[in-house]
């Protein structure tokens, strides 16, 4: 029996470095239940007083509406800029949707009173990088169902275990020259993480701040260059910065991956968003957490130890024992953007899929489609060898959400505790569709699965795509 009668906040994303400060403000006045994907995480944490933690894959709706029961207030801090299955097909865009989508889905159902969403700084008048214009979608689509959300929107967050502030102290560490692309012009406002996590607390449970969004930042306004310059003091370096006009963001985003030791799937999105200028816009929250608030410097100084060194917690070896997990479990995730025509529904697509799929891979494959069960088979030859089969689920599908589970055939491997599956889900106020594999598990050779099934799969829904934007005339 629950004894804890204090209200209950859930905190998605609560292994990165602002969940935990986050998580360490709020279990003062709160009941917390921290969220992560990652089992060694959940294990190395199982005991730290007042914070249940809870394994959740937040790909799986099922999943998420049950680690939204009994939540008063969510914080949403989750982003898959990192990888989730050892092949990802799609874009980080993509994905992020999907999460986005679950976890509204799954506060509407639960009843919550308010979701706070920490997003990046949207410049105004002009055309978004890739990742900001993520961020921006994910807030949309969190305050697309009936939860008020309230969005926090931050550029450079400064705090140990941050990765944008591990790679900017790598590569002060690492590089005694610099050659600065146009975009260190830009301006930008770090904030510390003590002021994010003020932030979180002010605004948790307040009705003023419910539906609106509130721009964070420090006290400084800086141009990346000066950023760097008061890095390489501060670290007690000495770094020739070298300007070069004519240096592409792709190879920017090579030089900073590869002597950060950073993943590109990380990086790139990062070094996108550098050539807006990043300030935040008056408001009264920032008014509020701006009274005694940490400068850049004073803000890195508390991130770096003795020998100043970058502080680390145990996130980077846990995500380590993760990866090795993830690419043993040899796991499929395939997100696709579909047009959506106007007036139709994610069910009319799933259906549609079926009605134009034997007709498309004819005749290579048979695929035959049962109406009654809604069962779905893939066989090679005259109906000798069955490649793969799928189930339509009942008790799981809406009308704007179609799923089916992969159910057997020579290609897969079906798990009881994992289930593979296919969904079509509406988007962005059914201005698109999102077709997406999850936790498929391929019977082939990783290799071989790769050069053959894993480009078919990409082809037919390509070409399914074609056919629906065909359909808006």
């Amino acid at each position: 029996m629950r004894t804890d009668r204090r209200e209950t906040v859930v905190i998605a994303g609560a292994s990165g470095f602002v969940g935990q400060a986050i998580c360490a403000q709020l279990v003062k006045r709160f009941r917390v239940v921290a969220l992560t994907r990652s089992l060694a995480h959940a294990r190395h944490n199982k005991d730290e007083a007042g914070i249940e933690w809870r394994l959740c894959d937040m790909f799986s709706l099922l999943e998420t509406e049950d680690a939204l029961k009994g939540a008063d207030y969510a914080v949403y801090l989750v982003h898959s800029m990192l990888p989730s299955s050892r092949l990802k097909q799609g874009s980080f865009v993509d994905l992020d949707l999907i999460l986005a989508d679950n976890f509204a889905r799954a506060a509407r159902l639960h009843g919550l009173r308010q979701i706070i969403y920490l997003g990046g700084l949207i410049p105004k008048g002009t055309t978004l990088s890739r990742h900001l214009a993520s961020r921006l979608e994910v807030e949309q689509s969190l305050g697309s169902g009936s939860t008020p959300v309230t969005a926090l929107r931050a550029g450079l967050i400064v705090g140990p275990g941050g990765s944008s502030l591990k790679i900017l102290v790598s590569l002060v560490h690492r590089l005694p020259v610099m050659f600065l692309p146009p975009w260190v012009n830009s301006r930008m406002q770090p904030v510390a993480i003590q002021e994010v996590v003020r932030a979180v607390d002010i605004v948790i449970g307040e009705a003023k701040y419910f539906g609106a969004s509130f721009d964070i930042g420090g006290p400084d306004v800086l141009t990346y260059r000066e950023l760097l310059q008061k890095t390489v003091r501060l670290l007690g370096k000495r770094t020739l910065m070298v300007n070069v006009p004519f240096l592409s963001p792709g190879f920017s985003k090579f030089w900073v991956a590869f002597f950060s030791r950073s993943p590109r799937s990380l990086v790139g999105p990062l070094v996108d968003s550098l050539k807006h200028d990043m300030l935040a816009a008056p408001n009264p929250l920032l008014a509020t957490i701006s009274v005694g608030a940490m400068s850049f410097e004073e803000a890195l100084r508390h991130s770096l130890d003795s020998k100043k060194q970058l502080v680390h917690s145990q996130l980077d070896r846990i995500r380590s024992s993760d990866l090795r997990v993830m690419r043993a479990a040899k796991r499929v995730r395939s997100v696709q953007r579909l047009p959506l025509p106007e007036g139709i529904s994610a069910a009319w697509v799933a259906g549609e899929y079926y009605r134009w799929l034997p007709r498309f891979v004819w005749p290579f494959l048979e695929c035959v489609v049962d109406d009654k069960t809604g069962r779905c088979r893939f066989y090679l030859g005259s109906r000798r060898v069955l490649l793969l089969e799928l189930a339509y689920s009942h008790k799981r599908s809406t009308q704007d959400r179609v799923l089916f589970y992969i159910t057997g055939g020579l290609l897969a491997k079906v798990h009881d505790n994992k289930k593979g599956r296919l969904e079509f889900r509406e988007m962005l106020n059914r201005t698109c569709v999102l077709a997406a594999i999850h936790d498929f598990t391929p019977t082939l050779p990783w290799y071989l699965y790769n050069l053959t099934q894993a480009i078919t799969h990409l082809i037919v829904m390509r070409s399914f795509g074609r056919h629906l934007a065909r359909q808006r005339g």
